[in-house]
């Protein structure tokens, strides 16, 4: 990284939530590759990858020790990662049914589902302005599905139930920030993430990779780990409300590579819908920087 980046909070938070992006959609790429063309089953996809992944985090485990895990609220951390290892089951199995481009779209509507749920259960205040580019958000997640056409099945709601769950995930989540560390919450999902993985794979049929699969779910392993440490520099280095809208590269990230490894090409309502997922991601990233303001 060069000395300017070095010198500019708002650049370096954006260099690396840019490559988060980047190595996020390697992973996507990877878990098509090893479901929809090497045939691996996709619901032990997940216990491998977040299995691996923990591997790779042990360190980080070392060095914080179990002692973060103390908490007076242990069943709301673990409803938050069955939710969270749900959404990771929902989203390994609907990559492996629909193209990367549609599924990335779709589960952008996480922060929709999050307005509706903070208000039906954290009773937050929820104004006009919110409704409206929830409503717009979902419209655009109707136009990419299109349930009225032939070609629609119902795995291409799998995204949308993990955008669902991934939202129960960040109510949590938000909810356990007023009494819990960040470390405490980073650590109980490591912690539970593998083992409940291990029961929904056992449940689906557990499969054991070899070969070729092998080394393909030991890289999207250590994806994993680089996403979320990418994600967690880029949080670390500049204001969230700054470094946000560059999540939303993601959306055009995995829609060239989908189209580069798999020659996905999205049509003519996918760009229609996911301009409107993104205009309404991004007006209510302006309506909360507002109300902090």
């Amino acid at each position: 990284m060069n000395a300017t980046l070095r010198r500019s909070p708002a650049l370096v938070g954006a260099f690396w939530m840019v490559l988060a992006g980047v190595v996020y959609t390697a992973g996507n790429i990877l878990i098509q590759q090893i479901t929809m063309n090497m045939g691996f089953a996709a619901s032990s996809v997940a216990f491998w990858q977040y299995g691996i992944a923990l591997l790779f985090s042990l360190p980080y485990l070392f060095r914080t020790g179990l002692k973060v895990m103390r908490t007076e609220h242990p069943w709301r951390h673990v409803i938050r990662v069955a939710l969270s290892a749900l959404g990771v089951q929902a989203w390994a199995i609907g990559l492996a049914s629909v193209p990367i481009s549609q599924a990335i779209a779709l589960v952008m509507t996480s922060p929709f589902f999050i307005i509706v749920g903070a208000k039906l259960f954290l009773n937050e205040r929820v104004g006009a302005s919110r409704w409206i580019a929830t409503a717009v958000g979902f419209t655009g997640a109707v136009l990419i599905l299109q349930p009225w056409s032939e070609a629609f099945t119902w795995a291409a709601l799998l995204p949308v139930a993990s955008a669902l769950l991934w939202g129960g995930t960040s109510l949590i989540t938000k909810n356990l920030t007023a009494d819990e560390a960040p470390e405490s919450i980073t650590v109980w999902l490591l912690m539970l993430l593998t083992p409940i993985n291990l029961l929904v794979a056992i449940g689906g049929g557990f499969a054991v990779p070899t070969g070729d699969m092998l080394w393909v779910m030991i890289a999207l392993g250590l994806v994993t780990v680089l996403a979320q440490y990418f994600l967690t520099l880029a949080y670390s280095s500049a204001d969230a409300a700054y470094v946000q809208p560059f999540d939303d590269l993601k959306l055009p990230l995995n829609v060239l590579g989908g189209w580069l490894v798999f020659g996905y090409a999205p049509d003519s309502l996918f760009w229609v819908g996911g301009v409107m997922i993104l205009g309404a991601s991004l007006s209510i990233m302006l309506i909360e920087r507002r109300r902090e303001a």
